[in-house]
């Protein structure tokens, strides 16, 4: 799915869609999931059919053990699944609630289930650009939330993220990580967009400050206690590049750089010249750490008119060991690999 229906109508709002729709991003959601299978495994899927309906604007999902779990915008949600089955028509069974209501401004919510299958961590984006709704609108936004799956109970594991979607755990030492999408309004060089691991309890400046301690004038009152213990994110990846899909390079098959280290699938920008993003990026780990610099993966979905032809959002390892790209502008999923 692309874009939540559009909340009441405000002059900033207008404006704002209206930007998007000439960026390519103007399409409901479909309110569903789509199974692909490639049983052959010639990198083509043979097989699509509806696997899920009646959802409401799903993104995130986790399959543990027997259980199917989809983060609607509103709320996680669990079905039962049994391995090659084509559809599901059980019920769904609520797990926990979302931030969510009819404003709901960033309305994606990432998930990612731990290692040992007793929690989920979903990415919450915040209700505004930079708090301009009021914060008591921020409750349980802006941040990632712990799910305990056997209670239902959610907690804010890390705060002060303006718009966090994709998240994952790191491989090679189990720390969690996501990608960031940035305030606006700030000119077309501000704010980077950014990759961090994610430290529990933690607070990353959202929307007091912006990359560690730098102070968005907008905001007030200001927060200094909050500013104060504000992190500095752990790598830069541009103004507006708009990144939403993470996933490590575990289990990846497409050459020696592309060993340790994340893909990164970013959307691009809506509102800045020129264009930023509109790719997918390859981060190197050292050690943990990301290096400098990242290494282009797939581009060429901006035409020499600068129309663009597609817009990069989920990434995610195949088993065979190939990259899959969720386009939800040209509608398609591309399929990266070695040969």
């Amino acid at each position: 799915s692309n874009k939540q229906p559009k909340p009441a109508k405000t002059i900033r709002a207008v404006v704002m869609n209206k930007v998007m729709a000439v960026a390519g991003a103007g399409v409901p959601s479909a309110d569903r999931i789509t199974l692909l299978r490639d049983a052959d495994h010639d990198g083509i899927a043979e097989l699509k059919t509806t696997f899920l309906k009646d959802l409401t604007s799903p993104i995130g999902m986790a399959l543990i053990g027997n259980k199917f779990y989809v983060a609607n915008t509103d709320g996680v949600v669990v079905f039962p699944y049994q391995t090659g089955q084509q559809e599901i028509t059980a019920k769904a069974q609520q797990v926990a609630t979302l931030p969510a209501g009819k404003r709901n401004h960033h309305w994606t919510k990432g998930m990612v289930a731990s290692a040992d299958g007793k929690k989920l961590f979903v990415s919450v984006g915040s209700n505004s650009d930079h708090g301009e709704n009021g914060m008591t609108e921020e409750l349980n936004r802006a941040g990632i939330l712990q799910v305990d799956i056997a209670t239902g109970k959610s907690s804010v594991f890390a705060s002060g993220l303006r718009n966090p979607v994709g998240i994952d755990f790191d491989p090679s030492n189990g720390s969690l990580w996501t990608v960031v999408n940035e305030r606006d309004e700030l000119g077309g060089d501000l704010v980077p967009d950014y990759l961090t691991s994610v430290k529990q309890g933690a607070f990353y400046g959202w929307p007091y400050t912006y990359y560690g301690d730098k102070l968005d004038p907008r905001v007030k009152p200001q927060r200094p206690d909050l500013a104060a213990k504000s992190i500095k994110p752990d790598y830069a990846l541009g103004s507006h590049t708009a990144p939403l899909g993470l996933t490590f390079a575990k289990g990846a098959k497409l050459g020696g750089q592309y060993t340790n280290g994340a893909f990164i699938g970013q959307h691009g920008s809506w509102n800045r010249k020129p264009r930023s993003g509109y790719k997918v990026i390859f981060v190197p780990f050292v050690n943990g750490k990301p290096q400098t610099p990242p290494l282009d993966i797939l581009s060429g979905f901006i035409d020499k008119n600068d129309n663009a032809l597609g817009r990069p959002v989920g990434v995610e390892i195949d088993q065979d060991g190939a990259l899959l790209v969720a386009d939800d502008v040209g509608n398609v999923i591309w399929r990266v690999s070695k040969n």
